[in-house]
């Protein structure tokens, strides 16, 4: 099984993200069997104009898989709705696979992803031998890493470990209230261009996706890896925590002067996909932001909890957000322009000027009492 999720340009220069899933009329013209000197190659066609093909090559006794290529066509409008470029695209991505027995079928029911080119490619229940040998599929399986058990088998009940319940009615077991979620920890992500890092980034996140019950999502830094591109006025940074949610923080420059260029977060992309068949749980992404602004050469900080409103249906909660874009320099952060919900000493002038405002009220109010009183006594005299 396959999904492809593809982010493309519109007429009015936005992006949008576009799913293609395989039709129902698949075919497969171009496959190859291959030999030991002739890479084997599966290739299907679908939809409207749309392909995806991958090589197999032989070594001795093992074979592995070498690149996949991919054909979307913008053409397809129920697909691209308002696609700025017309036609086919084609990307190709090199497939890093361990070597399998050349007698073994390879399964992998997990969810894998090949990401490249603003494409994210979504495989599973994967089945698949290449030069099967004298017409006869092997009955030898090699599993994917993902495949592999993680925990102790669960022991089936017996009747050594079985309590048979009586026929008088038992109270049921009390209720109790579901554990909160914690606060998400906090991630280190950065990117490099070169040899020199381009964009930091600290920040703990948690997905709050609105379903039949509200979902809570933490995000956890150490199975999370971080991509994207730096550019001098665009930077991208992509989150992908064990295959099943991505997040795109797009980062813009704005042009105020020369002398006053700050940059802020213009854009946000997340896609939750369930870990056992690659289902979409939800796909959201907004291009209309103007978030976590600061002047181009240093950062922006924000401790405190805020919260980013991709759509109706999902949110995003950071915590601990340290992050800074561009001109980046010896791999630290510069100096950071913190967000006002951090600037406590804001709220120093306000209440002395609330007070003063008190006294002086009371002040007024006593004078103007005591000066009726004064009055009043002379009137009397």
């Amino acid at each position: 099984m396959m999904r492809f999720l593809i982010k493309y340009e519109t007429n009015s220069s936005d992006y949008k993200n576009a799913t293609l899933n395989l039709s129902s009329g698949v075919t497969h013209n171009g496959s190859v069997c291959g030999n030991d000197t002739q890479a084997a190659v599966l290739a299907v066609q679908f939809g409207e104009g749309h392909s995806w093909s991958i090589n197999f090559t032989k070594t001795n006794e093992t074979y592995q898989a070498d690149f996949v290529t991919f054909t979307y066509n913008t053409n397809d409008t129920a697909v691209f709705p308002d696609a700025k470029k017309k036609g086919p695209v084609t990307i190709v991505v090199r497939v890093t696979m361990h070597p399998v027995q050349v007698n073994n079928v390879f399964v992998c029911h997990n969810t894998d992803f090949l990401e490249a080119e603003n494409v994210t490619q979504i495989f599973w229940n994967v089945t698949v031998q290449p030069f099967v040998q004298n017409g006869t599929i092997s009955k030898k399986e090699s599993r994917c890493h993902a495949d592999m058990p993680t925990s102790a088998p669960t022991v089936p009940p017996t009747t050594a470990n079985v309590t048979t319940a009586s026929a008088t009615t038992l109270s049921p077991a009390p209720t109790t209230p579901p554990k909160p979620v914690e606060n998400p920890d906090t991630g280190n992500y950065s990117l490099k261009s070169g040899n020199k890092t381009c964009l930091l980034a600290t920040v703990g996140l948690q997905l709050n996706v609105s379903q039949d019950k509200p979902l809570l999502i933490n995000v956890n830094p150490k199975t999370t890896s971080a991509d994207g591109t730096c550019g001098n006025t665009t930077a991208t940074l992509k989150l992908n925590d064990r295959n099943t949610t991505f997040i795109g923080f797009t980062f813009v420059v704005k042009n105020e002067s020369a002398s006053a260029q700050k940059f802020y977060l213009k854009e946000v992309n997340v896609t939750l996909l369930n870990r056992l068949n690659g289902s979409v749980i939800s796909s959201a992404d907004n291009n209309n932001f103007s978030k976590w602004d600061a002047f181009l050469g240093s950062s922006y900080m924000c401790r405190k909890e805020q919260t980013l409103q991709v759509n109706e249906d999902l949110q995003i909660h950071t915590f601990n957000l340290w992050v800074q874009p561009f001109l980046v320099k010896e791999n630290k952060f510069s100096t950071a322009q913190e967000c006002s919900l951090d600037d406590d000493s804001i709220l120093i002038p306000i209440v002395v000027g609330a007070s003063l405002a008190v006294l002086i009220a009371i002040i007024v109010v006593a004078y103007i009492i005591g000066r009726r009183k004064s009055y009043a006594g002379y009137q009397t005299l």
